[in-house]
């Protein structure tokens, strides 16, 4: 083997075995949260010695918080904020969002475990987690100013919360209930938008009423 091969080998190796770190990692942070999960556990959980996990990472710490914040910059490409683009009605171009993102939840389903999941009162922790909130409410804000552009200003940032709690929450209910189709979530949080979007105190909105047609 040339040294070149030798090199690219090794950095494959090397890539392959961080990746099997973080994995891990993000597995046990979610199902047991991030004080009661070890560095020998994740070494373990990975199939490597402590210290080959060391070589990596300086501590536990700081694999905590490599995952946080990758997960905090993912968030800004999410689907809950892209634009509702494409053809069809709003409802239509909501639901092909709601569907990639649930399609999201399905191909990753310890993120939001390690979103949730007990942390120790670092502050620096704290922060990353009250950064991954904001990013998402910004998220859910903008998806609601799309779906529903005569929203009162005043409301569309508690209506961005209460939807990025709605997402949240069903993100970690689905694990517990994989028997429960894609579909079956995606409508339901499509009901709980047109709720969100309802005239206070009355009836939910129509697409004709979101469109300015009176309402009948």
């Amino acid at each position: 083997m040339s040294h070149l091969d030798h090199a690219r080998a090794t950095r494959a190796a090397r890539a392959e075995n961080r990746a099997r770190i973080e994995a891990a990692a993000a597995r046990l942070f979610g199902e047991r949260g991030y004080a009661a999960t070890t560095i020998d556990d994740i070494a373990a959980a990975a199939g490597l010695s402590k210290p080959m996990l060391y070589r990596h990472f300086d501590s536990k710490k700081e694999l905590h918080l490599e995952l946080l914040e990758r997960q905090r910059d993912v968030l800004t490409a999410a689907p809950p904020g892209k634009p509702l683009s494409g053809d069809g009605d709003p409802d239509s171009r909501l639901r092909a969002v709601l569907e990639a993102w649930f399609e999201q939840i399905e191909s990753s389903p310890y993120t939001w475990r390690l979103l949730s999941a007990g942390t120790t009162g670092d502050p620096e922790v704290r922060q990353l987690h009250r950064d991954i909130q904001a990013r998402q409410r910004e998220a859910a804000t903008a998806l609601l100013r799309q779906y529903a552009p005569r929203l009162p200003d005043a409301e569309l940032e508690p209506l961005g919360e209460a939807l990025r709690s709605a997402l949240h929450g069903l993100a970690l209910w689905w694990p517990e209930h994989r028997d429960t189709p894609r579909s079956v979530l995606v409508s339901a949080m499509l009901r709980i938008v047109r709720g969100l979007v309802a005239p206070a105190g009355g009836r939910p909105a129509t697409d004709r009423d979101r469109d300015g047609a009176p309402a009948r």
